[in-house]
């Protein structure tokens, strides 16, 4: 076979070797941290037998204002935005939000998929004279959708960092991003097919 596909396959290989490594150092801590919920939960319950308050040592004149503890239910849907020497800082996104946008972008990259994906194959074939098998789609559109969760949270996190200071949170420009990011993967796979898979166009 040829070495760019051994290749491939071999980092194909070593990232599943990774996952599983990751995987099993995850199960580890996992069952740790449920050995130590056990110990916890084995131990007997702490007991207070009795508090004195002695209210007649104390002296109120008045009671006034309001008491605040951490934040007020009214002021929770601006928890985004928050001042600091007179700029606004933009919190960390929400986890809810996260996976909103997660979601509405992977949505609008899988329509790409279903819609294009075959068209972008055959014009980067047409444009590298190639004729390769149409088996192929298949096999880049799962490799696309695996990889899709982390090029994702990628962009959604630089776009984070890069617009801190507004309230900007374009999903049009990652999905921009991730379409051209497939077409060059699908120029660069099909362009790296061993000679043996693909056949040239006649003339």
């Amino acid at each position: 076979m040829n070495q760019q596909l051994n290749s491939y396959l071999q980092q194909l290989h070593a990232f599943v070797e990774a996952q599983e490594k990751r995987i099993r150092s995850l199960e580890a801590a996992v069952k740790k941290l449920q050995e130590e919920t056990e110990v916890l939960k084995s131990r007997p319950p702490m007991q207070i037998d009795r508090i004195e308050y002695k209210f007649d040592q104390l002296k109120v004149e008045s009671l006034e204002g309001t008491l605040n503890i951490g934040l007020n239910p009214s002021e929770l849907q601006n928890i985004e935005d928050f001042a600091v020497d007179n700029q606004n800082i933009k919190a960390p996104i929400s986890p809810n939000n996260h996976m909103k946008r997660t979601m509405e972008i992977e949505d609008a990259i899988y329509q790409y998929l279903e819609s294009k994906l075959p068209e972008i194959v055959a014009s980067v074939q047409q444009k590298l004279n190639v004729n390769a098998d149409d088996s192929y789609i298949a096999f880049i559109k799962e490799d696309i959708k695996k990889q899709l969760p982390n090029r994702i949270d990628f962009y959604i996190k630089q776009q984070q960092s890069a617009n801190r200071s507004t309230q900007e949170n374009n999903n049009e420009v990652i999905i921009e991003l991730i379409k051209k990011e497939i077409q060059n993967g699908v120029h660069a796979f099909i362009s790296h097919l061993p000679e043996n898979m693909k056949g040239m166009k006649k003339e």
